[in-house]
């Protein structure tokens, strides 16, 4: 077959004039035509891509672990639920909660060393409360006390091959302000019980947390367990104030006594379940945002107010902080971050999700555009902006002590939440630039973190930031969260059993929907990153609508005696499925 002969067979016959061996004369009418024809065959393939897209995303978007019961220790995880179902069971806990909150264990910025401040006394009456509160756990259970008071319960399991478990809380508590007592509905220290609640500082914030978690295990003693898999509680005792003197120590005990990744999982307090756009929601915590405080400093020269300089030194860090505020650091919610998972769940599981967020959040996998229209809308919630982003706040300030003197020296502090894809030294940069063209203009000595900005050349005066307290974070690690991660699985799958059975939903009803989450806060678990790389801050208590954080450090704090007893409950069921887990 000669080539021409060739050509002309692979040819369509119903297109004779194609056969032509002249080359076609496009003239300038057909070219558009064909442009135009082009376009829309791509428009096309556009619509048939995002149509695979939509049905791509559907399947896999925040896939749930099923509930998870106990089966080896299935009779003892039944009887002991029977037992949380009575009036007798939630009676005890409410003595339980009641009498922890009625032992003021406050703690206070800048307390002096231990032995030295009186105040850090006020953890023995605690400590004695708890030994008379939970025999069991003190006769049966290793107690080693850290710092003073610091305290870690390590329940030996019968296979220490097993890597334990890890349960966390805090002893103290924030101050009560005595200028509030009179808006209290019940003293805050009072431990009152109105047949709801149990009213007191630290109900929730996290005495609850620690009383549940010993009151799962005394109860398991009760019942002669054994663990195969180790569990250790480990309680701080100064959270409050960053935990400097308490989880610190606890961290180093820890990790000297264990070693480094010897525990299969952490639980903290963190998350509770809230109910929002239609469903229930678990939100564990699987990272925490950075923290920095940046001091600015400026100093010039002092004198007589009747003879002043066009701009005081107060006058100066005004002009500095109203420039800081007015250029936010940009939030931009990111692929692979907590926060776009927990967005990617809401899509899949929040019913009354408007459907613009819905179809955006579904399509962002692979489209840059959704991603950016599903953050739009997403960022009309603050809270939600606020937790994707690093945020700053102008918290503190000072200068002058005289009306009629020109003050040498104003001071203000900058407090960052930093986002889990960014840095310290991000925003020590972010900050550092911010202040330069204005510190130039004021002709300003500048240093920053350490470093000269403007050299040694002297200015009219200087302008210094620095880490207000040397107590700067980077973001937490976060917590592995995909279907292969066996302890979220565990925790999820805990979570989801208990919230049925609690409320004896079957599995074949809507129960409640585990979803990674942020707190906005930092918990004790900053020093226990190298103890496990599954950390998880939550709480099992439902706040229902809203943050649920109504009276937490506050005034008229209260904890639901319901929701206790359902944590109660969590912590058993954690406990008895990881006890048998293979996956751990």
């Amino acid at each position: 077959m000669s080539p021409e002969v060739e050509k002309a067979a692979l040819l369509p016959s119903s297109a004779p004039e194609l056969q032509r061996k002249e080359p076609a004369k496009f003239t300038p009418q057909r070219k558009w035509a064909i442009a135009i024809l082009s376009l829309l065959a791509l428009l096309q393939i556009v619509d048939v891509v995002d149509l695979f897209r939509g049905h791509e995303s559907d399947a896999p978007l925040c896939s749930q672990a099923p509930p998870l019961i106990p089966s080896t220790n299935v009779q003892l995880w039944g009887s002991l639920g029977d037992t949380y179902g009575t009036e007798a069971f939630k009676n005890r806990a409410v003595d339980l909660l009641a009498g922890a909150v009625r032992i003021p264990t406050q703690s206070y910025d800048k307390m002096g060393p231990i032995g030295e401040d009186p105040r850090w006394e006020a953890f023995v009456p605690f400590h004695e409360y708890l030994q008379k509160a939970f025999p069991k756990i003190h006769s049966s259970l290793e107690l080693t006390k850290v710092n003073t008071y610091g305290l870690v319960y390590y329940w030996k399991g019968s296979d220490e091959s097993l890597k334990p478990i890890l349960l966390t809380g805090h002893q103290d508590v924030v101050p009560v302000n005595p200028d509030t007592y009179d808006e209290w509905t019940h003293p805050p220290f009072s431990g009152y019980y109105d047949g709801t609640y149990v009213w007191g500082r630290g109900s929730r914030d996290d005495k609850s947390g620690l009383i549940g978690s010993m009151t799962a295990v005394e109860t398991l003693l009760e019942r002669d367990f054994q663990p195969t898999r180790g569990v250790v509680l480990a309680y701080g005792f100064d959270e409050e104030v960053s935990g400097v003197q308490g989880a610190s120590s606890l961290g180093d005990y820890l990790y000297a006594t264990f070693g480094e990744d010897s525990f299969a999982m952490l639980v903290d307090e963190g998350g509770g379940i809230s109910e929002q756009y239609g469903g229930a929601f678990a939100l564990p915590s699987v990272a925490e945002k950075g923290y920095l405080d940046v001091r600015l400093e400026l100093s010039a020269p002092g004198g007589h107010s009747s003879v002043p300089p066009p701009h005081t030194t107060i006058g100066m860090l005004a002009q500095l902080l109203v420039h800081y505020e007015n250029h936010p650091f940009k939030a931009t919610l990111e692929r692979d971050t907590p926060m776009y998972w927990h967005a990617q769940c809401l899509a899949a599981y929040a019913p009354e999700l408007p459907k613009s967020i819905r179809k955006s959040v579904k399509k962002a996998a692979s489209s840059d555009k959704a991603l950016r229209a599903a953050q739009d809308k997403l960022f009309e919630d603050p809270t939600f902006k606020a937790l994707v982003g690093t945020t700053q706040a102008v918290d503190m300030i000072s200068g002058g002590v005289k009306s009629n003197a020109l003050p040498e020296n104003a001071m203000a502090i900058i407090n960052h939440r930093i986002a889990t894809d960014s840095s310290v030294s991000a925003v020590k940069q972010h900050s550092t630039k911010l202040f330069k063209s204005i510190a130039a203009g004021f002709n300003l000595s500048y240093t920053a973190f350490g470093s000269s900005v403007t050299g040694d050349q002297p200015g009219y005066g200087t302008l210094t930031l620095s880490d207000a307290w040397g107590t700067a974070l980077e973001p937490a690690p976060v917590s592995p969260v995909g279907p292969d991660a066996a302890p979220f699985q565990l925790l999820s799958g805990t979570i989801r059993t208990t919230w049925n059975t609690h409320r004896a939903i079957s599995e074949e009803e809507d129960g409640i929907t585990v979803i990674p989450s942020l707190v906005s806060g930092n918990t004790d678990t900053r020093y226990y990153w190298k103890l496990t790389p599954h950390i998880f801050r939550y709480t099992h208590y439902n706040a229902g609508s809203g943050s649920g954080l109504s009276g937490v450090h506050t005034v008229n704090e209260a904890c639901n005696m319901d929701n206790l007893v359902e944590m109660v409950r969590f912590f058993t069921t954690l406990i008895l499925n990881a006890d048998e887990s293979t996956l751990l």
